[in-house]
C-alpha cells in the first residue's frame, strides 16, 4: 500500500512514526483479519514464528508491551524474572486500548499515545524478516529485527 491516506486512521499513526524514525516500510492491508499470529501467517504467506505478536501486560501494575515471536506462548513466570518485576498479568482489553490506541488484534509496536516500555522476545532474532501487526486487525507491516529494536528502543528478553 503506497497512500498513507487510504490507511485506516491508526495505521496511519503507525506510518507516520516509522516516518519519523526513519524505517523505510510499507504497510500492507489484508482482506481478511490477522488478529492471531496464525491468521496473520496464513494472510501473509510466512511462518508463524515470523510474526511479531504485540501483548500489551501489567508488570507490577503498569503497562508494557511485550513483542513475541507467534511461535511460541509467553511464559509468564519467565517474563516475570526476564523484567525484574514481581508480577506480570495479561492486561485486559480497555487498558490495552487506552495505553495503545488500539484495538487488540491490531496493536502494533509504535503509534501509542505515549511510548510502553517495550520488550522483545529474542526468538525473534531467528527471522530475516519480521511481520507486525500496523495499528488496525487488517494491516500489517514487515520489519527486521533491527528495524523493530529501533522503532521501539526494546530490551531482548526471554519470555518462554
Amino acid at each position: 500500500m503506497s497512500e498513507t491516506t487510504s490507511l485506516p486512521e491508526r495505521s496511519r499513526l503507525v506510518q507516520e512514526h516509522l516516518v519519523e524514525a526513519g524505517v523505510d516500510t510499507t504497510i500492507r492491508v489484508l482482506h481478511d483479519s490477522a488478529r492471531t499470529a496464525a491468521e496473520a501467517a496464513a494472510a501473509i504467506g510466512c511462518d508463524v514464528a515470523a510474526i511479531a505478536n504485540s501483548l500489551v501486560f501489567l508488570a507490577d501494575e503498569e503497562p508494557v508491551l511485550v513483542m513475541t515471536s507467534g511461535g511460541h506462548r509467553v511464559d509468564l513466570t519467565v517474563l516475570t524474572a526476564s523484567i525484574g518485576v514481581t508480577e506480570v498479568v495479561m492486561a485486559p482489553a480497555a487498558v490495552v486500548r487506552s495505553a495503545t490506541g488500539q484495538a487488540i488484534g491490531g496493536v502494533a509496536p509504535v503509534g501509542h499515545p505515549s511510548r510502553l516500555r517495550t520488550f522483545i522476545d529474542g526468538a525473534l532474532q531467528d527471522h530475516d524478516e519480521l511481520w507486525a501487526a500496523a495499528g488496525h486487525p487488517h494491516t500489517v507491516m514487515p520489519l527486521t529485527f533491527a528495524q523493530l529494536l529501533q522503532i521501539t528502543d526494546g530490551t531482548v528478553v526471554a519470555v518462554a
